[in-house]
């Protein structure tokens, strides 16, 4: 299979490595903004890590991405026989109080969930080079004691816009984030970028609403919120004849089922979900799901949180890749019957040529996050 890649024109971009990271931290149980609770084997102790995570805005029932941060926690503090410490935070004013609460109650491996806590957790780091920092969704950080955790998603959505291309009956497709981060737009270039290797490979047209791959610019909601100003974006995405839409930024998923389901059941509008397969963890509307595309953040999480349990923690990133795993698309599940019947066999075909290297998946967002 041909390479598929980008020119100079694509601004610099560079093939795609490690691509979001997620970061968490913790906070007291009576810190500003926050709640908290555990979960764990109620064994003794067997470390003496005490594990904390901190939220973003969006908080732990997003069903997305600090849900799944939050489970990794707990999964890693049960295996390690101690009690986590979870803080979500109500806005980006808590970031910085929560992360010092928690460092007071002695917290030692703290997870911060997301780019948005960068500023406040390297701060935190660096006023404590003792106490071990993971982050999600950020590899800016240069601290001998901070580890990015990231993922190259790029390639997973790469996987996703091809898949939304092929099932599109309009071949109108729309992709839209939450904010102009570069964790939030590599979705949305390899998406963008599937959809025109898809249209490459089939002789075929299908736009894309909402993402410019060339300008890198695009739509944006301003926030990681569900609500109005949310579903008015995917309205307006659905009267320009998308049919398959990608809302990038945890519960704005949300906004965007309502949205669907005010066009009708005869719409024949369908979702892709990101971070978590959302057929899963949002089963209200997992008839709107034609696939999600997923990044192991609980599986990375619970890497990084027994390594450091076991005395093996290092500020070398965490990488989730097609290759081992740590990215990908989920099944189809209700739409099995609806697809192309080649379909899978197609994307089982591209996967593989990404992981060869046969197809480069590059995203000029990488640049700026896998430093």
């Amino acid at each position: 299979m041909r390479k598929f890649t980008r020119s100079a024109a694509r601004g610099g971009a560079i093939a795609l490595g490690a691509a979001l990271l997620l970061a968490g931290c913790a906070a007291a149980p009576d810190a500003p903004g926050a709640t908290t609770g555990a979960s764990g084997s109620g064994e003794p102790a067997a470390t003496d890590i005490q594990p904390c995570i901190i939220s973003d805005s969006g908080g732990f029932d997003d069903r997305s991405f600090n849900q799944l941060g939050a489970e990794g926690l707990r999964a890693a503090s049960e295996s390690i026989g101690v009690e986590p410490i979870e803080v979500e935070s109500q806005s980006d004013a808590d970031y910085a109080a929560n992360l010092s609460s928690v460092i007071d109650e002695g917290c030692n491996m703290v997870v911060s969930v997301g780019f948005a806590l960068s500023e406040a957790t390297a701060a935190a780091a660096e006023a404590n080079p003792d106490i071990s920092f993971t982050i999600i969704d950020d590899n800016q950080i240069d601290l001998p004691n901070v580890k990015p955790i990231v993922y190259d998603t790029a390639q997973a959505a790469f996987l996703a816009g091809y898949a939304a291309a092929s099932y599109s009956t309009s071949g109108i497709v729309a992709t839209w984030g939450g904010m102009q981060f570069p964790t939030v737009t590599i979705f949305m270039d390899g998406f963008a970028d599937g959809v025109q290797y898809y249209n490459e490979q089939k002789g075929a047209n299908v736009q894309v609403l909402g993402w410019d791959v060339d300008a890198q610019t695009g739509s944006f909601t301003g926030g990681f919120e569900a609500g109005p100003t949310a579903q008015q974006m995917a309205e307006t995405f659905i009267q320009q004849g998308a049919d398959v839409l990608l809302p990038v930024g945890g519960p704005i998923f949300l906004s965007a089922a309502e949205a669907v389901r005010d066009a009708g059941a005869d719409s024949g509008i369908v979702m892709i979900g990101v971070d978590a397969d959302l057929y899963e963890t949002s089963p209200d509307n997992a008839d709107l799901f034609l696939t999600s595309i997923l990044k192991g953040m609980a599986e990375g999480v619970q890497t990084v949180v027994e390594e450091a349990a076991a005395g093996e923690f290092s500020n070398e990133p965490y990488v989730g890749t097609l290759e081992n795993g740590g990215v990908g698309i989920a099944p189809f599940h209700d739409f099995e019957g609806s697809v192309d019947a080649d379909l899978q066999a197609e994307l089982d075909e591209i996967e593989a040529a990404i992981i060869a290297g046969e197809i480069e998946v590059n995203s000029p967002a990488s640049e700026q996050i896998n430093q």
